[in-house]
């Protein structure tokens, strides 16, 4: 039988801009290094901006940049190098339904984007990850955290089941629309060798050197149906997600993760279903 293996990692170093691919990543209790540290708020009402609202966020790219600050890029845009934020008066932002503390970065990455989305919008950063976010505690054990992730550390999917979803969009009313790519869901790290939907099952597993418990699945939004190439929108993969992959309210696709230690993983990782 083939073993499970990490076949793709990713940060999105600014939530909802494109993904940065990677051969390993250190994993820390709130997540992969350089995760979803920062994130872009609406300048008046200081909630999260995302893909959700601002579906071109897709083109625009963020990399991680020595001493932990960005390198910013997008379509018709000067690059932006933009630092940590030297400590200052935190403020309060709403991620979803929670309040969280962050470090303002400055005006101009605030211009940046600001000019880029029209209208205005700031850049927040994620000062200290291992006090600011508790993981849902219908969810968590006392001490999970995580960034600014939608709400768990890691996100988990495999080739096999996106196959099988593809599979049933080509089997329906509308087929045009696929086969997505695994980029559509936005995961951290991706895993080859498994049969379709195996991960349902999982409730605790090894990948490479980290143990990780399998807490619930991961509830999908309107983002999977933005082509992360050009932020067009369509239908897919929520139509066929409410047919064949619905619990309770949820559209579901992929597994959340939390680390039990750090570790690294590396592309190549097997991974053990430990239960």
């Amino acid at each position: 039988m083939t073993t499970p293996v990490l076949s793709a990692l990713h940060i999105y170093p600014v939530k909802s801009l494109r993904a940065v691919a990677l051969r390993e990543a250190v994993v820390e209790p709130w997540g992969l290094t350089a995760d979803r540290r920062w994130m872009l708020v609406d300048a008046e009402k200081m909630k999260a901006v995302t893909q959700r609202e601002q579906p071109r966020l897709a083109l625009l790219s963020a990399v991680p940049a020595p001493g932990g600050g960005l390198r910013l890029t997008g379509p018709g845009l000067p690059p932006l190098e933009v630092a940590v934020p030297a400590p200052a008066a935190l403020e309060t932002v709403r991620l979803f339904a929670h309040k969280i503390e962050v470090l303002p970065v400055g005006r101009a990455a605030d211009d940046w984007f600001s000019g880029y989305l029209g209208g205005p919008v700031r850049l927040m950063h994620l000062d200290d990850p291992a006090v600011r976010r508790p993981v849902d505690p219908d969810f968590a054990e006392p001490g999970d955290m995580v960034s600014l992730a939608d709400g768990y550390p890691l996100l988990v999917t495999t080739s096999a089941s996106l196959a099988a979803l593809n599979s049933l969009i080509a089997g329906g009313e509308r087929a045009d629309e696929g086969p997505l790519p695994m980029n559509r869901f936005r995961p951290n790290a991706v895993v080859d060798g498994t049969r379709p939907w195996a991960e349902d099952d999982w409730r605790r597993v090894r990948i490479g050197e980290v143990t990780f418990r399998v807490p619930k699945p991961c509830g999908r939004c309107v983002i999977t149906t933005t082509d992360q190439g050009t932020a067009g929108r369509g239908k897919e993969p929520l139509h066929t997600l409410g047919k064949y992959r619905k619990i309770g309210s949820s559209l579901v696709f992929g597994q959340n993760l939390i680390p039990e230690h750090p570790g690294t993983l590396r592309v190549g990782d097997p991974l053990t279903i430990v239960e």
